[in-house]
């Protein structure tokens, strides 16, 4: 259940992994019923238009009244109605990805199923050797962010505090990357 959102949705990378609850009701194929989706991507060619949803297949099945998904899916444009909603993963909290690129210098992450907002402000780093208390990490892309340490050691286990945009509210996750 994942959409590209326009600009003004994905907010340069911001917006990514925010959840949406999305419903359409004008074409006969719809349901009326809503479904949530998550910002994954941007929609670079959705400019023109104020709020723009690219929906995937499955999440314009999914409003679909039954057996009509097919039909649905087959219309084009759809008008929508939406809101942002908090993102709820049942089960699953939050999920970090070490870059491949990563090394003792340099730090990327990947991190998918915050619960809540979704989408994040910032992202602080504290590792082994860190005296001088959480580091600010930028956001590489999308839901990636980044420390490039400019030539000191970064040593693990690493410490992630993330807030959220719209809350403001902090998740410490304490030692959650170890060495390896």
């Amino acid at each position: 259940m994942v959409s590209a959102g326009g600009p003004s949705i994905f907010k340069s990378g911001i917006g990514c992994e925010a959840c949406y609850e999305v419903k359409c009701s004008t074409n006969s194929a719809c349901s009326g019923n809503p479904v949530t989706v998550v910002i994954t991507d941007e929609c670079p060619g959705c400019v023109s238009e104020s709020v723009h949803f690219d929906l995937s297949g499955t999440s314009i099945g999914a409003m679909a009244k039954s057996g009509l998904a097919d039909l649905l899916r087959n219309a084009g444009i759809l008008q929508v109605q939406y809101k942002k909603v908090d993102c709820k993963y049942p089960g699953t909290t939050i999920a970090f990805h070490v870059d491949p690129g990563s090394n003792p210098n340099y730090f990327a992450t990947l991190i998918e199923y915050t619960n809540g907002d979704g989408d994040l402000a910032s992202v602080d780093l504290k590792h082994a050797l860190d005296t001088d208390g959480w580091q600010p990490m930028q956001q590489s892309w999308g839901a990636v962010w980044k420390l490039d340490s400019a030539g000191s050691t970064l040593l693990p286990p690493f410490s992630l505090r993330l807030t959220s945009l719209d809350s403001r509210k902090t998740i410490v996750a304490t030692a959650v990357i170890r060495a390896g």
